[in-house]
């Protein structure tokens, strides 16, 4: 059963986070939140988490994938990014955007897409998950929290834990998150393609993008 993990969404305690890192660190799958909705998260190394979340989730995989990255330094560690690329994620993150990105050699292939090599790559906003990725010092890999069938993330902790306690090792509870999708924006051809308007602006970046 799921450890359920209660923290402050403003001040998380850093005992708990400290215990959260751990656990992530051996090879444990856990719920985190975001600034966007919830989001199964695991260590980028344990070869086993893709295969946990893809069966949570019912998806296979050609799913992409999204590094969950505490600031920019990561971002152009894990992905391959030219200065406009830059310039663009620089004015995005953090908040609520996802990149998909050219994946770099540094990458296992196994998070890859598979035809493609791209990658999902975001910076969050949310304190308590940045708290933990600055703890853990390195990206998590994640997908939102969405049950087959269902349309929305599931958003409270209580209920994670009561859905998914048996599936997950760890339930990071901040509280409800904004529940909305992150705005979802593919530039590994060259130019900026809209994969999903979201809770990012694309006005508040002053680009246009071919749909």
């Amino acid at each position: 059963m799921a450890q359920h993990f209660v923290v402050h969404p403003r001040d998380p305690q850093p005992r708990l986070i400290r215990q959260a890192a751990e656990m992530l660190r051996a090879g444990k799958l856990a719920a985190v939140p975001t600034d966007s909705a919830y989001a199964l998260a695991g260590h980028l190394s344990d070869a086993q988490i893709l295969d946990r979340i893809r069966k949570i989730r019912a998806v296979d995989e050609r799913h992409h994938f999204t590094l969950l990255c505490r600031d920019l330094s990561e971002l152009a560690t894990y992905a391959r990014v030219d200065n406009a690329q830059y310039r663009l994620l620089k004015a995005a993150m953090p908040g609520p955007y996802t990149f998909i990105l050219v994946g770099a050699k540094e990458l296992p292939r196994r998070v890859l897409h598979p035809r493609k090599k791209t990658i999902g790559l975001r910076v969050p906003s949310h304190k308590v998950l940045r708290a933990l990725l600055t703890e853990l010092g390195e990206p998590l890999i994640a997908s939102t929290l969405i049950l087959p069938g269902e349309q929305e993330p599931l958003n409270d902790g209580e209920t994670i834990v009561e859905r998914l306690g048996h599936a997950l090792d760890l339930v990071l509870d901040a509280g409800a998150c904004p529940g909305g999708a992150t705005t979802v924006l593919d530039l590994s051809a060259g130019d900026i393609r809209l994969l999903r308007e979201g809770m990012g602006s694309l006005a508040a970046l002053g680009i246009s993008v071919e749909e």
